[in-house]
């Protein structure tokens, strides 16, 4: 079996954002290998949304690329989904027609039986079925947000973009459609570029983790590698010795390291690190894997 790591799906190079003066960030570089589920973290202000658009082809950056399957991004595209944090929804249509009006968009030589069924299926993996039919306002919020996340999903895209999609729900609400989005993903091998202010949230869900310096002048000053398991469970996220090593470090950045690093500008290539076990520091991800194993049968620590 080949050893050799995956060629990535989508290359980020140099990107940067200006308006007149101001620069927003630059030299944000990173990239997203088939199945990954990356998230990005960072202030208001760095340019976490700007990012998403320029992926999307929503937006245009000032200065970099953007290459998907060795193309460059030039504008949107079928094989990109997106979720808002609001649900964008057309209040005139059931969650059958909206759907299905994506569905149309991407295979416009269907016949009604195919986007029934496409509709069907994703509607089914979001669990409302007994609600197809019904239209937004007959929605509770959480449930707009699962439709939107079935629409993504039915056009079947190579990368899904999510933009704080869980930001306006309850958590009881949140948690359940995380819970469903792993599935998906787990069953569809979905790519997932996700912007997040919730540190919990992005352990759950990412096998990667963006951490972005403060603005003005952004950069991406780390990238965390999320050394849980995969098939990790919300409930019992906290029993994992490795959990509070990542949160603690993840929290840290937000609090203190982000603003320090904005005062002194971000590395121009940001290393990827795996934070230490109970306690330790963190560290390059060549060297950590040793400290990992070592570590592994420790109780976890709580949150002093």
């Amino acid at each position: 079996m080949s050893t050799e790591p995956k060629a990535p799906l989508v290359k980020v190079e140099g990107l940067a954002k200006r308006y007149g003066s101001a620069t927003v960030f630059d030299g944000v570089n990173f990239t997203l290998t088939q199945g990954e589920f990356v998230c990005i973290i960072g202030h208001s202000g760095c340019g976490k949304t700007t990012i998403l658009n320029v992926l999307a082809g929503l937006e245009q950056a000032t200065e970099g690329y953007v290459f998907m399957d060795g193309r460059e991004v030039r504008g949107p595209g079928l094989e990109r989904g997106v979720v808002f944090q609001g649900h964008a929804l057309m209040p005139w249509l059931s969650v059958r027609q909206n759907i299905a009006f994506a569905v149309r968009s991407k295979w416009p030589d269907w016949s009604r039986a195919q986007v029934d069924a496409q509709v069907a299926k994703y509607v089914d993996l979001v669990g409302l079925t007994k609600h197809i039919d019904k239209k937004p306002s007959a929605l509770s919020g959480g449930m707009k947000q699962r439709v939107g996340i079935a629409r993504a999903f039915a056009i079947e895209p190579r990368m899904l973009l999510l933009d704080e999609p869980f930001g306006a729900l309850d958590a009881l609400t949140r948690g359940t459609i995380q819970d469903e989005l792993l599935k998906i993903c787990a069953a569809t091998q979905q790519t997932v570029f996700m912007i997040t202010h919730d540190v919990d949230e992005a352990i759950l869900l990412a096998d990667r983790i963006l951490l972005m310096s403060n603005g003005p002048q952004a950069r991406v000053a780390e990238i965390v590698v999320n050394t849980m398991p995969r098939d990790r469970q919300r409930a019992g996220l906290h029993h994992d010795p490795q959990f509070y090593a990542l949160r603690n470090h993840l929290v840290d950045f937000l609090v203190e390291r982000s603003a320090q690093l904005s005062e002194g500008r971000a590395p121009e290539h940001p290393p990827e690190v795996r934070p230490g076990l109970a306690g330790l520091p963190a560290v390059r991800i060549e060297a950590i894997q040793a400290a990992a194993d070592s570590t592994a049968d420790q109780p976890a620590r709580s949150i002093a």
